[in-house]
């Protein structure tokens, strides 16, 4: 990027767009033009339906879109940048404190309104590793009697998590905490309880692509050797956790059905689901504790 376009007081659009989509895919980013055409309407402050009604050749300020490109050439996330992320129905405050809400564990919200259909419950919910609070706040806005605690290890997490709750109205209903797993609840029984843990395998994470493994917290990802430390520890503790008739949905990653399965039996959890998102792939297991494991 040349200093002449770095202090470009205005371009017109259509150079402008051209510019960010040609620097995108330079940076082998996915769909350039589009990821362009995004960060110039943030840059701007419209929407993109605004945006596709502008003429290209109007003046419009460079900056600060030339800065925002310069960050995902670099493999920035779109979302760090704009910090926000949309998710079921809601718009959510992101950081790189936490994952990005991804629309593969909206499936983990589907799974939990066919398990409980009566959306007048006034459920208790509990999310372990809530992150953004994301799927504590999306069950909260479908069933508005229910209450529920978030617990995330990072206390900027939890931080982020009760801003979030405050922004979508449901400060009053949602609770955060900061600590490992359920160290603060002992004693305490859920009707729900949701989570998407660390479950890549640690020999997968240099893996990743860029935007995740440079800008999103390993430790939110890291499963440990085979992926399954999480769920092993969440599975023995579901028995205390659960009430009577509770049900627990956890995203998985992809080939975890299986042993998923075997750790959910050795602790007298009966899976009834592993359901696949839209892209085919199993994401969500839904576990109930058998009656006869029942003391």
């Amino acid at each position: 990027m040349s200093r002449a376009e770095k202090h470009a007081a205005s371009q017109p659009l259509g150079q402008l767009l051209a510019h960010g989509a040609q620097v995108l895919a330079a940076s082998a980013i996915e769909n350039p033009r589009r990821e362009a055409r995004l960060l110039l309407a943030y840059a701007l402050g419209k929407s993109p339906e605004q945006m596709l009604a502008a003429s290209p050749r109007d003046d419009v300020p460079a900056e600060p879109f030339l800065s925002y490109l310069a960050r995902r050439a670099a493999h920035e996330p779109m979302a760090f940048i704009t910090r926000s992320k949309g998710f079921w129905t809601l718009d959510l405050a992101v950081s790189p404190a936490t994952l990005i809400p991804r629309g593969d564990s909206e499936t983990v919200l589907a799974c939990l309104l066919d398990y409980c259909p009566d959306v007048q419950a006034a459920l208790s919910v509990l999310d372990m590793g809530t992150g953004t609070g994301c799927l504590l706040l999306a069950a909260l806005a479908e069933y508005q009697k229910a209450w529920g605690i978030g617990v995330d290890i990072n206390p900027e997490a939890a931080i982020l998590a009760a801003h979030n709750a405050k922004r979508c109205g449901m400060a009053q209903r949602a609770f955060f905490l900061a600590g490992r797993w359920d160290d603060a609840l002992k004693g305490q029984r859920f009707d729900v309880l949701l989570s998407n843990p660390p479950y890549i395998p640690t020999s997968d994470l240099a893996e990743l692509m860029p935007e995740v493994r440079l800008h999103e917290p390993l430790t939110a990802l890291d499963g440990g050797e085979d992926g399954m430390e999480a769920y092993r520890f969440l599975c023995g503790r579901l028995p205390d956790l659960l009430s009577p008739q509770g049900v627990a949905i956890f995203e998985i990653g992809i080939h975890q059905s299986r042993d998923l399965r075997h750790v959910a039996a050795e602790h007298g959890l009966e899976i009834v689901e592993i359901r696949p998102d839209l892209g085919g792939v199993p994401r969500a297991a839904v576990l109930r504790v058998r009656t006869d494991a029942i003391t």
